[in-house]
C-alpha cells in the first residue's frame, strides 16, 4: 500500500548557481514539479509514494526517471513522450529566497498524460490521491488527471489538491481561475496560499475564516491556507485556527508549499490523533527546513531533522 500517489506535472527546475567564467548567470538541473515535489516529501519522511506523469524521451526526461530512484519514489507511472520536449521551469531568486518562474511548456511532455495509459495498480494500492493545477490547462493531461481523481475518489480513497497559480502558464486569469476552482469539487483535503485564496475563493488575505468557510461549504473535510513563513490557517468541521511558521535563512522557496502539503498528508496517515495544529506545527518546520536549501526535491527534510528542528523550537 502507497500513502501517496501524486498526478500531474514532473519537469526540470533550472535554479541559480552562481555565475559562470564570463560573469553570466548559471543554472543548475534539479528535478522538480509541485506534485512529485509532495511525492518527495512524503518519501522523505519516511512514507511511500509515486508518481503518475509524462516527460519527454530526451535527456532531461532521462535524468528525472533516473532522479527518482534517489528519492525511493515509485516510477511505474511515469509515461515516456516522443517528439515533445520535457517541460523546463526557469527560477529566479530575490536575496529573501522568493522566486519567479518562466516555463518552457508549449505544451510540454507533461501536458501529455495518456488516461489510457494509466496504471491502475497505483491508483488501486493508494491511500491518498494528491493532484495539482498545472495538469489542468491542456488535453490529454487534463482528461487523465480528472480521469485518475475520479476513479479513485469512487474507491473512497482521499483525495488531496493544490490548486497552484502560476500567471505566465494561462492565456488569462479568468481561464485559470476557471480550472483551478473545478479541481476543487473533487478534494477531500485542500491547501492554498493566501495569494491564491484571494484570486479563487475572492476573500481578503486578512480573512483566512471566511475562505476555509467556503471551502468546507463545499464538502472539503480538511484545508490549508498557507502564510509562507508567517505559518498557516487551518480548518475543519471541529475548528479552526493559526498556527504561526519558524524563522530561518531562507535561500530558495521553491517547493516549501509542496513540502507543508506532503507533511500535513503523511501526518494525517501516521498521526491521526494528534491535534491537528501540532500536525500543522510540523508541516510548518518542514516548509521552514525546504527553504533552508536550494531546489525543491533536492530540499525536502529527513523526518530526524525536522524533529531535531522542532526540539530546537519548543
Amino acid at each position: 500500500m502507497l500513502d501517496l500517489v501524486a498526478v500531474g506535472e514532473y519537469l526540470i527546475d533550472f535554479t541559480p548557481a552562481g555565475h559562470g567564467s564570463m560573469g553570466n548567470p548559471t543554472y543548475e538541473m534539479n528535478p522538480g514539479g509541485a506534485p512529485t515535489n509532495c511525492a518527495a516529501a512524503v518519501a522523505a519522511l519516511g512514507g511511500s509514494s509515486a508518481i503518475i506523469s509524462a516527460v519527454g524521451d530526451d535527456l532531461f526526461g532521462r535524468f528525472l526517471i533516473e532522479a527518482l530512484k534517489e528519492f525511493n519514489i515509485k516510477d511505474c507511472g511515469v509515461q515516456l513522450v516522443s517528439n515533445i520536449h520535457t517541460t523546463l521551469a526557469f527560477v529566479s531568486l530575490t536575496a529573501h529566497g522568493e522566486r519567479e518562474f518562466a516555463f518552457l511548456r508549449d505544451p510540454g511532455a507533461d501536458t501529455q498524460l495518456s488516461k489510457d495509459l494509466l496504471d491502475y495498480s497505483l491508483l488501486d494500492a493508494c491511500r491518498n490521491l494528491h493532484f495539482g493545477s498545472l495538469s489542468l490547462k491542456h488535453d490529454p493531461g487534463r482528461e487523465a488527471t480528472y480521469h485518475a481523481v475520479r476513479y479513485a475518489k469512487q474507491r473512497g480513497i482521499q483525495i488531496s489538491y493544490d490548486p497552484n497559480y502560476r500567471a505566465p502558464l494561462w492565456e488569462s486569469r479568468s481561464h485559470a481561475v476557471h480550472e483551478l476552482k473545478n479541481g476543487l469539487k473533487y478534494a477531500d483535503v485542500v491547501k492554498m496560499s493566501e495569494d491564491e485564496m484571494e484570486l479563487l475563493l475572492d476573500v481578503p488575505k486578512s480573512k483566512p475564516e471566511e475562505g476555509v468557510k467556503q471551502l468546507l461549504d463545499m464538502g472539503i473535510s480538511t484545508c490549508y491556507i498557507t502564510y509562507g513563513a508567517k505559518g498557516a490557517y487551518y480548518a475543519t468541521a471541529k475548528g479552526q485556527g493559526f498556527v504561526n511558521g519558524f524563522s530561518v535563512k531562507a535561500l530558495d522557496t521553491t517547493g516549501c508549499g509542496d513540502a507543508f502539503m506532503g507533511a500535513a498528508i503523511y501526518m494525517q496517515l501516521y498521526e491521526p490523533e494528534l491535534p491537528l495544529a501540532l500536525r500543522v506545527r510540523f508541516a510548518n518546520a518542514v516548509g521552514a527546513l525546504c527553504a533552508t536549501k536550494m531546489g525543491g526535491m533536492m530540499a525536502m527534510p529527513r523526518l530526524e531533522k525536522v524533529e531535531e528542528f522542532l526540539e530546537l523550537n519548543k
